[in-house]
């Protein structure tokens, strides 16, 4: 029995631990050298290595801090739009939704609700978008492309309609914290945002790696035929997808809002941008059948660190959606040329 018909009676089945099966897809078939990660991680590190010695602010504490807050609201959606893209599709809605988690949560505050519950109503809001465009292109099968570039422009709308047009400001100070705190550990001082990160990290990594879930997500986009053959619910897997998307998105949503102490209407937009190119400067394949938590991390690490320091260097702002494209397009390449050389 498919356990993505009934996901309440059969969740502990999808989430059990996966047994070897063997090189059955593309990313199992990569040598260490051959994968995207290494190459980012070395990108990374040349970057970081240029801007220390071309500034004289990238290194400072500040600086350090602010890049990994801003890394947190990027990344925590960026994990769920490489679920998306791995099976093949695409979430253009990424954006929206961060806003209306953050709105929705600042709502819930000023009518006087408790945080905790405030939390859960924001991640509830990106749940349902989430849900809705798995629905819509899992069971109704329209494009992914159409069907979240809609529930985008639905949801920017309903946001402006909430809000009526204003930021709600003078959020709660324990609200706050979770975007503006830091844990000290011995001498370090640890962001908030960017712990959450990293737990969230492990978890998009446990489900990819060691569940029959994560192994089905990877089918989907290396071979949708032989998961037809096997009996999984196809329009299933893809509805938990894509609510899993839109659950982590609102988390960087609500990560977001906290940070900055107010939830605008106009906030995240064009993050879609952003996210996209971290997934895709990590190793996530356009194509499908390919990504991970890891690739993710380190692409979203270097996109952050990359454009703060041109930032630094001075570099006029409307030249960055240049380099962020560029980013993208580059990606891309390493994308075909790891391909290739796979082929090969």
């Amino acid at each position: 029995m498919d356990p993505l018909n009934q996901p309440l009676v059969y969740l502990k089945d999808i989430l059990r631990p996966k047994k070897k099966i063997g090189a059955s897809t593309r990313r199992r078939r990569f040598e260490w050298t051959n994968r995207q990660e290494l190459i980012v991680f070395i990108l990374l590190l040349a970057a970081i290595l240029f801007f220390s010695l071309s500034t004289n602010t990238f290194l400072t504490a500040n600086n350090l801090q602010n890049v990994s807050r801003n890394f947190a609201w990027i990344t925590i959606p960026a994990f769920g739009e490489s679920l998306v893209l791995v099976i093949g599709g695409i979430d253009l809605s990424v954006g929206a939704v961060m806003a209306l988690s953050g709105l929705i949560t600042a709502l819930a505050l000023r009518f006087g609700l408790p945080i905790p519950l405030a939390l859960v109503l924001g991640l509830l809001s990106g749940s349902l978008v989430g849900w809705i465009n798995g629905t819509l292109v899992g069971r109704v099968r329209f494009p992914p492309f159409i069907v979240t570039l809609g529930t985008a422009s639905i949801v920017r709308g309903i946001i402006f309609g909430l809000a009526e047009g204003w930021p709600i400001r003078d959020l709660p100070s324990n609200f706050r914290y979770l975007g503006q705190a830091d844990i000290h550990v011995g001498p370090l001082a640890i962001p908030v945002p960017l712990l959450i990160t990293v737990l969230l990290a492990v978890l998009v990594y446990v489900i990819l790696s060691k569940t029959v879930l994560g192994r089905y997500i990877y089918s989907l986009g290396d071979n949708e035929q032989a998961l037809i053959v096997t009996g999984v619910g196809l329009p299933g897997l893809k509805t938990i997808v894509y609510t899993l998307c839109g659950t982590l998105t609102a988390v960087g949503g609500i990560l977001m809002t906290a940070r900055l102490g107010v939830a605008a209407p106009t906030a995240a937009t064009g993050y879609e941008l952003n996210i996209i190119a971290a997934v895709i400067i990590g190793g996530t394949s356009l194509f499908g059948g390919e990504g991970s938590a890891l690739g993710v991390l380190l692409g979203a690490a270097f996109m952050q660190i990359f454009l703060n320091g041109l930032v630094l260097l001075g570099l006029p702002a409307y030249w960055q959606s240049a380099a962020l494209g560029s980013m993208i397009f580059l990606g891309l390449l390493l994308d075909l040329w790891r391909q290739n050389r796979t082929a090969s």
